[in-house]
């Protein structure tokens, strides 16, 4: 095993997950890291299959991208029953052979001093990657955080599988060399459980040191782009379409208003196919809401259409939003409600595992859902929407308690805590 001489400033960091650069929770908070990280004095480089940084800092191999043919065809057989084919066997450890070598040369282009691993080693999206990064951490020592927003035990999709060697093995592995991040205290409590890891728990976090810049001329026709007429309050839902974030009732609380309202659904279906989409849109229809999926011009950076439409960022969209509605089922944190907040907007949030438990006992004041909309939800969105005082005053009092908990200064205070941690004996000074 090598030995890691870890310097105490001017750290060399390398970024490594299936992508980085979307509108995905996992994308997006590490871009918050890596400007964290940055302020502290180091350099970041990155490591994915699908990676927009720049490419003077980046390493990109094609079959670290969960979205990969062939990475999709080995998750799709590995978790489709509880036998595994030989050749399967075979091809994860050729690729994971592959993988591992991209990443030994990654290390060694950018000079690293330190592995930041986005999710990468939680959720078996990418099962040879996760194997390869466990063999490179096992074979080289190289001190590591792993960064985890979602495991597989969280997700049923996973649980008939032929792979729980890999998954007992690499998602996490436990390591000493390695320091584990979560983002929730259930996660905390489960990896504890079920690996005897101990781990740190950082929340999700924004910017609350900078409020968002007003909307500029770029933006000024979101409203109008997004087909929202000028008698209509403009609901956003801003996830991604899968089932867990529980977009039916987002539906039925604009079916039941008794004003015009349209609620548009920023991103696309992502990695867990397009039949919720398809259930939506039927669902939608049937009860005459006006739903508009606009992942077409919603994206994590501006640009111009393949016919010269305008391409919106998300942060261009909050300020123009009368609404937030984010009535998950299941998050492993709840980045829209913190983006809610940071853009001062009102929002309806159901009462999820991780609100109930991390968030809401910090005070935060939401419309709340328990499972299904409620005549007094209705009642009090429309409340709010009618009496802007009351919109304004929720808003100001959730900011001041996210700029308590959940900002940059709070992220930069447990990174240095972090990084000092690795000055313990495993690593040579």
């Amino acid at each position: 095993m090598a030995t890691y001489r870890m310097p105490a400033s001017n750290l060399r960091i390398g970024i490594v997950s299936t992508r980085l650069g979307s509108t995905d929770g996992v994308s997006l908070e590490a871009e918050k890291w890596v400007r964290v990280l940055e302020r502290l004095g180091h350099r970041c480089f990155y490591f994915a299959g699908l990676c927009d940084q720049d490419p003077g800092l980046s390493y990109v191999v094609p079959e670290a991208h969960f979205a990969n043919p062939t990475i999709q065809r080995i998750l799709v057989t590995s978790f489709r029953s509880s036998s595994r084919p030989r050749a399967l066997t075979g091809e994860i450890r050729d690729l994971a052979e592959y993988l591992k070598d991209h990443l030994y040369r990654f290390i060694q282009q950018y000079d690293l001093h330190l592995l930041l691993v986005e999710n990468a080693l939680a959720i078996p999206l990418n099962i040879p990657l996760g194997l390869a990064l466990a063999e490179l951490l096992i074979e080289t020592g190289i001190p590591t955080i792993a960064h985890h927003h979602d495991f597989y035990w969280e997700r049923r999709r996973f649980l008939v599988n032929c792979v729980w060697d890999y998954l007992d093995m690499c998602f996490p592995p436990r390591l000493p060399h390695v320091r584990h991040v979560v983002i929730n205290s259930p996660a905390a409590a489960q990896l504890s459980y079920r690996r005897g890891i101990s781990a740190h728990m950082i929340p999700n976090v924004m910017d609350f040191e900078e409020p968002p810049p007003k909307p500029d001329d770029y933006a000024s026709m979101v409203r109008a782009d997004l087909g929202i007429k000028s008698n209509e309050y403009f609901f956003l839902q801003p996830t991604r379409v899968v089932w867990r974030k529980g977009i039916e009732h987002s539906i039925e609380l604009v079916r039941r208003l008794r004003f015009p309202a349209r609620l548009v659904i920023s991103h696309e279906s992502g990695d867990e196919g397009e039949a919720y989409e398809k259930h939506l849109r039927t669902f939608s229809d049937l009860l005459e809401v006006s739903t508009s999926f606009r992942s077409d011009i919603i994206s994590d950076r501006r640009g111009t259409t393949a016919d010269g439409r305008r391409i919106y960022s998300l942060w261009d969209v909050y300020p123009f939003a009368d609404m937030i509605t984010y009535p998950s089922l299941i998050e492993g944190f709840g980045n829209a409600f913190l983006e809610s907040v940071y853009f001062r907007k009102p929002i309806v949030v159901n009462d999820y595992t991780i609100y109930a438990i991390d968030i809401k006992p910090k005070g935060f004041r939401a419309i709340e859902l328990d499972g299904f909309v409620t005549d007094e939800a209705v009642a009090r969105v429309e409340k709010v929407l009618e009496t802007p005082s009351i919109a304004a005053e929720m808003a100001e009092h959730n900011y001041q308690l996210a700029r308590r908990f959940y900002s940059f200064a709070f992220l930069e205070h447990e990174l240095r805590g972090l990084l000092q941690s690795f000055t313990g004996a495993e690593i040579e000074e």
